[in-house]
């Protein structure tokens, strides 16, 4: 009884408030999305399941002791592995890459899963070595764990996916005391394997960029007009939008993936200016609470595992509202909790429930 009183006296009822509200608008969201769409009418049903097999999922893992993971890290990591090797053997190729597994009843994608792994490896790591040199050998060791991973995502080929891993793997390098004579050497190797690496893209990856780069304003398909289509959409939401199921880019399909990469542009027509501030305040506000969570965490593990789901939150909503309005190239991320998505909801919820552990154990109980 005690423990149950403990555990609900320090559940962050702020940050799962937060979430509910952006997974039910979400679900709201994607019903004018699909704009009567009979392909895609099954996506509010199921993003209904989702959404609530996601809570339990995520009250579930607020209630198991988040340092339990500490001691299977070697063998997430190992899941992980496995996970991507097969998808990578026996994968469902769709849209020009093998990134599912096709169970006859859902598509699973691994990477989402792996994302929330990998943050509790690495803060497993930089747990461990918190008394370590900061030195070339320990920021490898941490980079090599990293690129175990990402090598198997960006073979299915996931670039966006891949970036986000390396950009949970510096923030927690950089949360764990790297040294800043080293940022002049992390901006040089990154300049220089980017320019590397183009050549070895996948077409539709070098498309992407190129058109964000050189875009054709007579594009009538592909990245340039879908962006267009967005754009037009968001101006024409103005203030306070068009009204829910009555935005003519939404409703008349001219904008493509509407309830998925550019739900942001659907919501912004039907809802104007206003409303997507107020979405995006809730978006601050759940990693605004990942990051109090985390500087009151118990320990340095549980603090790196709320940083890490902060790092990924954000990265993942600003990358995806950048390319909504057309600043950086499109990329295939989602807007967390709002786009529609098995995968993608159910690890983002999964990354809450840990942070909801971090708050709710971060005292030891007494026996």
């Amino acid at each position: 009884m005690l423990l149950r009183r403990e555990t609900w006296r320090r559940f962050d009822f702020w940050l799962f408030g937060a979430v509910l509200i952006l997974c039910i608008f979400g679900i709201v969201m994607i019903r004018s999305a699909i704009a009567g769409n009979a392909q895609l009418a099954e996506s509010v049903t199921r993003q209904i399941i989702y959404v609530s097999f996601g809570l339990v999922v995520l009250l579930g893992t607020a209630l198991i002791d988040y340092r339990i993971w500490a001691s299977l890290t070697r063998l997430l990591y190992g899941i992980a592995l496995l996970s991507l090797i097969g998808i990578y053997i026996l994968g469902q190729a769709l849209f020009g890459s093998a990134r599912w597994f096709d169970t006859g009843i859902i598509l699973i994608q691994p990477s989402e899963l792996v994302k929330i792994i990998m943050i509790l490896v690495l803060a497993d790591y930089f747990t461990r070595t918190a008394e370590s040199p900061k030195n070339l050998a320990w920021i490898l060791r941490s980079f090599i764990l990293t690129a175990g991973v990402v090598v198997w995502i960006l073979l299915q080929p996931n670039l966006s996916t891949s970036i986000v891993i390396m950009v949970i793997w510096f923030s927690l390098l950089w949360i764990s005391g790297l040294p800043v004579h080293y940022l002049a050497i992390f901006v040089f190797l990154a300049a220089i394997g980017s320019v590397l690496a183009f050549p070895y893209l996948a077409d539709y990856q070098k498309e992407r960029i190129i058109s964000f780069l050189f875009p054709d304003p007579n594009a009538r398909h592909g990245n340039v007009y879908n962006v267009e289509q967005a754009l037009i959409a968001i101006g024409s939401g103005g203030l306070f939008g068009m009204g829910y199921g009555n935005g003519t880019q939404v409703q008349l399909r001219f904008l493509k993936v509407r309830h998925t990469d550019f739900i942001f542009s659907a919501m912004a027509e039907e809802f104007g200016f206003v409303g997507v501030v107020l979405v995006i305040a809730l978006l601050v506000f759940v990693i605004l609470r990942c990051l109090y969570i985390a500087r009151h965490a118990g320990d340095r593990f549980g603090s790196l595992i709320a940083y890490g789901v902060a790092t990924l939150l954000f990265f993942q909503t600003a990358v995806n509202i950048g390319v909504n309005l057309n600043v950086i190239p499109v990329t295939g991320l989602t807007l967390p909790f709002v786009s529609y998505g098995g995968s993608s909801l159910l690890s983002l919820v999964l990354a809450i429930g840990l942070v909801e552990s971090v708050a709710v154990h971060r005292t030891t109980l007494d026996f």
